[in-house]
């Protein structure tokens, strides 16, 4: 089988990594391309995979650690899809709060699995609100040293992907893309919308036929780097819900917005929230990647009996109050509506990063 074209999104949680690879997976697809997915995750039962899955898209998963930390499962989950897909490109979202990608999983690809794949520059995504403020000397919504984990992995890209353009004036937009070069002058600036299509093209372009990617070494402070992602509970929870002509997009939007009250009353920083309600082939998702004023939806999961609920929330409190949270969240909304079960329930707090390999 011939190499095949690996594609690394990185970027901090709720910048538009899955939104990213699952247009760009589509519109390869439509030229007849074999194309796989690689998602990751501290915990299993990811809306991600499960929302990427249900557009008909091959996906691979690597729960419970991220891809520097369980190196040889990312690469199985590789081998799986050049096997099962005979993938003529992969693309691979990392955790969003990792960083140090280059050297823990560009530069022992390249080492060790050269005859395999082709690894392009890394790409890391960022939306705009974070980003202005990052670059204007603030902490984009988030603990000091996650905003670290933020500046590094910006440090670090090869090209940086400025998204969601969508939501700039091009006065705005422009501005933007001349400051970030400025601050970054020997990496590639660019910008997209997946909402508009704008841009998507010349990204992909540029990081498919670009050779030489692992060129940048961060000088990273792991200790800082740690607490970065341990200033952020984890919760993944998935629910199965049982009722009688349910609106499951009624009750998605009564857990969102119970779940904003929160947010505000209590002045919690938000990595990302992420809900799907699936009803069969039908789904609604609902996201939230900073404040109250970032809640999204989209689609519909319709109306029936029984539809499954995935819960994934990155909130800077403990695991166990977030879990607190969301239990009495979801009650309240379920509340004479349906019956829950619980299929899966995790919360916690990322332990210390412990690559698998380090090349610099």
């Amino acid at each position: 089988m011939n190499q095949t074209r690996l594609i690394l999104c990185g970027g901090f949680l709720g910048a538009g990594k899955t939104t990213l690879i699952w247009d760009v997976a589509q519109r390869l697809m439509a030229q007849g391309k074999r194309v796989g997915l690689v998602t990751n995750d501290q915990a299993p039962e990811l809306v991600d995979s499960r929302l990427l899955k249900q557009s008909g898209l091959q996906v691979a998963e690597v729960a419970g650690s991220c891809f520097c930390c369980n190196f040889n499962g990312f690469v199985d989950a590789i081998h799986s899809l050049r096997h099962d897909v005979q993938a003529d490109v992969i693309l691979a979202e990392p955790v969003g709060s990792c960083a140090d990608l280059t050297a823990t999983i560009v530069r022992p690809l390249k080492k060790y699995h050269n005859t395999e794949v082709i690894v392009s520059p890394l790409t890391v995504l960022s939306d705009p609100a974070r980003l202005k403020s990052i670059l204007y000397g603030g902490d984009g919504g988030l603990h000091e040293d996650a905003a670290y984990i933020y500046r590094k992995q910006l440090e670090e890209s090869e090209v940086i992907l400025i998204t969601k353009t969508d939501l700039l004036t091009d006065e705005e937009k422009d501005k933007l893309l001349k400051d970030t070069q400025a601050c970054f002058h020997h990496t590639k600036v660019m910008a997209a919308s997946t909402m508009n299509g704008s841009g998507i093209r010349e990204w992909f372009k540029e990081v498919a036929n670009r050779q030489g990617a692992g060129t940048k070494i961060l000088d990273i402070d792991y200790d800082k780097y740690a607490h970065g992602e341990a200033v952020l509970g984890w919760l993944n929870g998935t629910v199965a819900l049982s009722g009688q002509n349910v609106y499951w997009d009624t009750l998605l939007k009564d857990i969102m917005t119970g779940i904003c009250k929160v947010i505000k009353k209590e002045n919690l920083r938000v990595g990302h929230i992420k809900v799907i309600a699936e009803n069969g082939k039908l789904y609604a998702v609902g996201n939230i990647t900073g404040d109250v004023s970032t809640l999204q939806y989209r689609g519909t999961a319709g109306v029936s009996d029984n539809a499954k609920l995935i819960i994934n929330a990155r909130v800077e409190t403990t695991p166990e109050h977030l879990d607190e949270i969301v239990r009495e969240v979801l009650l309240e909304a379920i509340d004479g509506q349906c019956t829950d079960e619980v299929i899966a329930w995790r919360y916690l707090q990322p332990g210390r990063p412990n690559p698998t390999h380090r090349i610099v």
